[in-house]
């Protein structure tokens, strides 16, 4: 599985653009933290989101695979004098968790499991720690972001202190893509540091996370894409899917 190594590092810089209070309102507005109190963030990198919900009110606890994210969420808390507590778990092999209100997946975390039995894991370990009326929340890419638009790469970044030329390629599997970055980052006044990361990333049709979501138990699915309220239609790049147990 791909995790977040040195691009912890520049992953705030680079993520500026993520309408991260459009996504704390969505949930919010369908699981208030005054019923539903008790949140996990899967995939809760430096934890932005976190602690976003913890100002709403929620009691967070946090979950990644990424110890390098780990570490700049745990910085973060400490500056903001917040007590959230942090387990590096993957997502698919959840363990410890029970009587959640609220779990939420954000900004694609799930499409960064390989395989159909990682994501049909992740959501049975997700079914079993939420109460009875909790709440999944959880965004993935659609189909046409993973097959046309990633695949209209390479991409590039420039700000004078972070630049990366983000090279993508169709993977193996379906509706799968590798992604190959070059991070060249400013050190001091005249040197540039360079890494790489590789990553991978896969998605499924809608009608196939619907199953998996009913057979762990789910009840309700509510689907809507690209931080509206709207149905998904076939050039939606982001998909967001509302689940209760």
């Amino acid at each position: 599985m791909s995790s977040y190594q040195r691009f912890a590092e520049v992953y705030d810089a680079l993520m500026t653009d993520i309408p991260y209070d459009a996504y704390v309102d969505w949930v919010v507005k369908n699981a208030p933290s005054s019923s539903f109190p008790k949140l996990l963030d899967v995939g809760c990198g430096t934890g932005v989101m976190a602690t976003k919900f913890t100002h709403q009110g929620y009691a967070v606890s946090g979950v990644d695979i990424s110890e390098e994210m780990l570490a700049i969420a745990s910085g973060r808390f400490t500056e903001e004098k917040l007590a959230i507590p942090l387990f590096c778990q993957s997502m698919d092999e959840l363990d410890g968790f029970s009587d959640l209100n609220v779990v939420t997946i954000p900004i694609d975390s799930l499409n960064y499991l390989e395989d159909e039995a990682a994501v049909i894991a992740t959501f049975k370990s997700i079914y079993a720690a939420l109460c009875d009326g909790g709440h999944l929340f959880f965004d993935v890419h659609s189909l046409f972001k993973m097959d046309t638009i990633f695949l209209d790469g390479p991409f590039t970044y420039d700000d004078g202190e972070i630049t990366y030329i983000w090279d993508t390629e169709m993977g193996e599997a379906p509706h799968s893509v590798h992604h190959d970055m070059t991070f060249y980052v400013q050190a001091d006044e005249q040197l540039f540091e360079r890494f790489e990361e590789y990553h991978y990333q896969r998605t499924f049709p809608v009608e196939q996370y619907m199953t998996w979501l009913r057979d762990a138990g789910f009840s309700t699915i509510t689907i809507t894409a690209d931080y509206t309220a709207e149905a998904p239609t076939a050039g939606s790049e982001r998909l967001f899917f509302h689940v209760v147990k």
